[in-house]
C-alpha cells in the first residue's frame, strides 16, 4: 500500500505515508491555502445575504490563481476577437464575481481538511502511518490533490500532455526537478484515490 490509496470496506481509502511524505504534502497543502487567501472579512449572519455576496469580477493576476480559478466563459481552441471577446469577459466577470468566493471557500475547506487529517496522523506518533479517510474526506483529498496539481503544473508552465512528457526527462541538476517529481507523486496519488471512489 505505500504511496497508493486503497479502498477502505465500506468506503473511503486508505494510505500509506511517512514522516516526509507528510511534510511535503502537508507544507503544499498550508501555500495552497495562504495563495487561495482568507476568506472575507465579515459576514453578516444573514446566510442568504452571504450566499449572494458579490466577488471579485477581473480573474486574479498570480498564474496560478488564474489557473485555479479560471474564467467560466473562454474559447479553449483560441481567443475570440472583437464582439464576442467582449461578451465573453462580461459574462465571466458576472459569473465570476458570484461564484469566486465559494469557489476559494471550497478549495480552503479541501486543503484544511488534508493540513487536520495529516496533523491527526503526525500526533501517532514518528515513522508514518496509515491515513484513514472516510468517502467524504477522500473527495476532499480528491479535490485538494487536484488543485496542488494544477498549482504546480502552472508554475512549471505545463498547459497540455507534450509539456508534462518533456518534464519526465529533464536531468537531476534541473532546479525544477522537485517540483516535477511532486506533480508526478500527486499524480500517482489522485489517481489512485480516484480508483477508490469509482463504484
Amino acid at each position: 500500500m505505500p504511496g497508493t490509496f486503497e479502498p477502505l470496506p465500506g468506503g473511503g481509502a486508505a494510505v500509506a505515508l511517512d514522516d516526509v511524505e507528510i511534510s511535503i504534502i502537508r507544507s503544499l497543502a498550508v501555500q495552497l491555502m495562504e495563495l487561495i487567501g482568507p476568506g472575507p472579512a465579515e459576514e453578516s449572519g444573514d446566510p442568504l445575504a452571504d450566499l449572494f455576496a458579490e466577488g471579485p469580477s477581473e480573474p486574479p493576476s498570480d498564474p496560478v490563481l488564474r489557473r485555479l480559478l479560471p474564467d467560466a466563459y473562454s474559447d479553449p481552441e483560441g481567443a475570440p476577437q472583437g464582439k464576442e471577446a467582449e461578451e465573453q469577459r462580461a459574462y465571466s466577470a458576472e459569473f465570476r464575481r458570484y461564484t469566486e468566493n465559494d469557489l476559494r471557500a471550497g478549495k480552503r475547506d479541501n486543503a484544511l481538511t488534508v493540513i487536520r487529517s495529516l496533523d491527526a496522523l503526525a500526533a501517532e506518533g514518528e515513522g508514518g502511518a496509515v491515513l484513514k479517510l472516510s468517502p467524504d474526506e477522500s473527495r476532499q483529498w480528491l479535490g485538494a490533490l487536484n488543485d496542488l496539481r494544477l498549482a504546480i503544473g502552472a508554475r512549471l508552465e505545463i498547459n497540455d500532455e507534450d509539456d508534462s512528457d518533456l518534464l519526465f526527462h529533464l536531468p537531476d541538476e534541473d532546479p525544477r526537478k522537485p517540483m516535477v517529481m511532486a506533480y508526478l507523486w500527486l499524480g500517482g496519488l489522485q489517481e489512485t484515490l480516484v480508483s477508490t471512489l469509482l463504484p
